[in-house]
């Protein structure tokens, strides 16, 4: 599936999840859904859990999290003890 296609499948609505990118018609926030596959769950482990997830559901939240890192900027930390 084409990338402009799996990012149809994200929304934004202030209305919903006080305007986090969510799966379309749900509640389900891409933060969410990477935070599973981040802690072990398995794509097949979550389209069970979520009954009319897709694995294109899932596909778009990694794709929108790539898209929205490709434009960020990011600066080291210093972690070590002044």
């Amino acid at each position: 599936m084409k990338d402009d296609k799996l990012l149809e499948r994200i929304v934004v609505n202030p209305k919903v999840m006080v305007g986090k990118p969510v799966i379309r018609g749900t509640r389900l926030t891409v933060e969410y859904i990477l935070n599973l596959l981040a802690h072990g769950a398995t794509v097949e482990e979550i389209l069970q859990e979520y009954e009319g997830l897709t694995q294109e559901d899932i596909q778009a939240c990694i794709l929108f999290a790539t898209k929205t890192l490709e434009s960020a900027s990011f600066m080291p930390l210093d972690l070590e003890p002044a």
